[in-house]
């Protein structure tokens, strides 16, 4: 029996949205989404078609999400099927619930990031046979985003969707206004940006969108009734000025969501950190997000979006258990505001404004504590 002295017990937090590629660009300046990707995102991407390389990245990606307390992610990968072995290797090395893929694009990206509609059928679905249910390892489908797919590309994807009804879905959509103009004009004839992904049988439960800042009524009313999840990305969508997520949209249709740090758009691995940029993202369209809702969609609720909810996200009878302790002593200021602290409200709002991943004293997977490299 482990003596934690005090520490918050609280299930392992679920990261809905990041890319393990961007690690080593995470905070690089640029004037928006596009050009970012252009200048830092592919570059760094194209050196994952090195085994040994996307392995050290995975590790590191892996166990800098665990000191922080992340327990589960919903991981991009890139375009090589190597980086997604090597990710899924490390996952299955710390037994952690991961779920990931191999990133999908035929066009509008450099050549050395391009594959074709064919090779990601054969590839994607070598690497579900691989991969999916192999211990706590999960697949995802992941068309990077529409533009960088071509019809036959998605119609394919759509296709190995429905040979594969539970593996995930994963994309970007209706993030930054350039981008959603820019898919119209690519798939004329759609209603909306989310609409091209519902044409191609992209729209289901276990389907994970990215970002959903700029969607119509109806964009709202066909996730919650397809039940796909928008992952909230509040510090990528600060970082890169693409815009705020609207909460009040968003809960008049009751669409489901998750929260997802996005990184590197994201400027942290911490979803405490991502916490605090979310309550100011609802703050400023005019809603108040509580902070339990927020350890909610950092834990129970992105479980129940995900449908894992009968394996992680809470410490009822039979779960893998996941679990991380808070240490109200991990930094001076935030020991002084707990110390003063009155009610539960209090001291998770503290931890979320204050705590960051250094407030993290521990994390358990599958009821083993984490040990980070280089400590005894």
């Amino acid at each position: 029996m482990e003596d934690l002295g005090g520490k918050l017990l609280m299930p392992g937090m679920i990261d809905a949205h990041v890319h393990y590629p961007q690690t080593d660009i995470i905070a690089s300046p640029a004037s928006g989404l596009l050009p970012w990707l252009n200048t830092y995102t592919f570059p760094e991407e194209g050196c994952f078609d090195d085994p040994e390389y996307a392995t050290e990245v995975a590790g590191f990606f892996l166990d800098t999400l665990l000191a922080g307390g992340t327990t589960t992610a919903a991981v991009y990968c890139t375009v090589h099927p190597q980086s997604a072995d090597a990710f899924f290797a490390q996952s299955e090395k710390r037994n952690m619930r991961m779920i990931a893929g191999k990133v999908m694009m035929d066009r509008h990206a450099p050549d050395f990031l391009l594959d074709t509609a064919e090779s990601v059928a054969a590839q994607s679905e070598t690497l579900i046979q691989r991969w999916h249910g192999k211990g706590r390892q999960l697949y995802a489908l992941m068309p990077r985003f529409a533009p960088t797919s071509t019809d036959a590309q998605l119609r394919l994807t759509g296709e190995l969707a429905a040979a594969y009804p539970d593996v995930f879905i994963q994309s970007h959509v209706a993030e930054n206004r350039d981008e959603i103009k820019w898919a119209l004009e690519l798939f004329p004839g759609s209603r909306s940006y989310l609409d091209v992904y519902e044409r191609f049988g992209l729209l289901r439960e276990r389907a994970v969108y990215g970002h959903g800042i700029w969607f119509e009524d109806e964009d709202c009313q066909r996730m919650v009734q397809t039940g796909a999840v928008a992952a909230l990305c509040p510090t990528s969508n600060r970082f890169l000025g693409s815009g705020l997520f609207d909460f009040l949209g968003a809960d008049k249709a009751r669409m489901p969501l998750a929260m997802a740090t996005d990184m590197g758009g994201g400027t942290s691995f911490s979803l405490l950190q991502t916490m605090n940029e979310l309550h100011k993202v609802a703050r400023m369209g005019g809603t108040h997000l509580s902070v339990v809702r927020m350890f909610y969609l950092a834990t129970l609720g992105g479980a129940r979006a995900l449908k894992l909810d009968g394996m992680i996200g809470s410490f009822a009878p039979g779960m893998e258990a996941d679990f991380i302790a808070l240490d109200p002593q991990a930094t001076p200021l935030l020991a002084r505001r707990i110390a003063r602290t009155g009610t539960l409200e209090e001291l998770l709002f503290a931890y979320a404004m204050l705590g960051g991943a250094q407030a993290v004293g521990g994390t358990w997977i599958a009821g083993k504590r984490f040990v980070p490299r280089g400590a005894s």
